[in-house]
């Protein structure tokens, strides 16, 4: 009996042992890109991982700086160093060397860096569970570890070099996909995420994070990934859309509402919102169908009406308010 237990015991200690580098923090195996969008300067990096909530740790970026992939036995502490090395004016490669020098676990780690030139820096450390390596072409890398085969990189590689003329994050979305579907992580899928940065800074972070999207918990989180991305870009329309009534270009808000509309046809908020933009602007024959679609589907939405004509949001008068809220009678 001692015999088989002093074995068990062994091995218990040196799992111990190798996870002291990352003290209490996940075992974050997985793949991943870092990418420039070269016409736009946008940077952005991309996750996907059998564990819970991956890209809280691995993924990292500011925006006119840079951003980071670290994984594997995850060192956290080289997504924020690895930026600060950047603005201190370390390249990519440098702020790579320079944080698994100073490591003692850099057997185990995996690592990207991407800088606002699109220059990257990579790092695999020998003791990475197979399959594992990394692949750099221009302006972008991809990494993986604990990968069902060595497939995997290589076809986001290819996946990330046959997409250009779409956007950036569609472009990551679709490296993570060609991983998948090469194999991926050998244990499964569980979570993803996606954060794309504006190549200059404004000191906005509202307008300089563009894309900033996490999947922490699901059986399919690149589909889901990918769903999200898509509901964003429907919001970013309606966005530039309310931006455009505050200017008052009327017909360019009608453009970006419609195409709001065409990504999500069955979403109601947007065809509310569309309608009021209407009536406010005197076209109440074109809002009165789109009202009653969203009274008769949900009429939650007919006892908020004459409230915004309170502040101001809805500026009808009593008879054409009266009008909008029989619509459906």
């Amino acid at each position: 009996m001692n015999k088989l237990i002093l074995p068990f015991f062994f091995v218990l200690f040196m799992q111990m042992k190798a996870q002291q580098f990352f003290g209490n923090q996940p075992l974050a195996h997985t793949f991943s890109i870092v990418a420039i969008d070269r016409e736009t300067g946008d940077m952005g990096v991309a996750v996907q991982s059998h564990w819970f909530s991956a890209g809280t740790l691995v993924i990292w970026g500011e925006a006119g700086v840079g951003v980071v992939a670290t994984q594997s036995f995850v060192n956290p502490a080289f997504g924020p160093q690895g930026l600060e090395m950047l603005k201190q004016g370390l390249s990519a490669k440098e702020a790579v060397a320079k944080l698994i020098d100073a490591d003692e676990g850099r057997d185990f780690r995996q690592l990207a860096i991407l800088n606002s030139k699109g220059e990257t820096g990579t790092f695999t450390g020998k003791k990475c569970i197979e399959a594992a390596g990394n692949q750099a072409g221009d302006g972008y890398s991809v990494q993986a570890n604990l990968m069902s085969n060595g497939k995997v990189w290589p076809a986001m590689a290819t996946a990330f070099e046959t997409s250009k003329g779409q956007p950036l994050a569609e472009r990551l979305v679709a490296a993570l996909e060609a991983g998948q579907a090469a194999g991926g992580d050998i244990r499964g899928k569980q979570s993803a995420a996606l954060l794309v940065v504006s190549g200059k800074a404004t000191g906005q972070p509202w307008v300089d994070r563009k894309v900033d999207l996490r999947v922490d918990d699901h059986p399919t989180p690149i589909e889901e990934l990918k769903r999200l991305l898509k509901t964003q870009r429907a919001y970013d329309h309606m966005n530039r859309g309310d931006l455009a009534v505050e200017k008052s270009k009327i017909e360019e808000a009608m453009r970006e509402y419609g195409a709001a509309e065409n990504i999500f046809p069955d979403n109601l908020e947007m065809k509310f919102w569309h309608a009021v933009t209407l009536a406010n602007v005197g076209k109440l024959e074109e809002a009165l169908p789109l009202f009653k679609e969203v009274f008769t589907k949900n009429p939650n939405w007919k006892t908020l009406t004459p409230r915004l004509t309170k502040n101001g949001l809805l500026t009808v008068d009593e008879a054409n308010l009266n009008r909008i809220l029989a619509v459906d009678e």
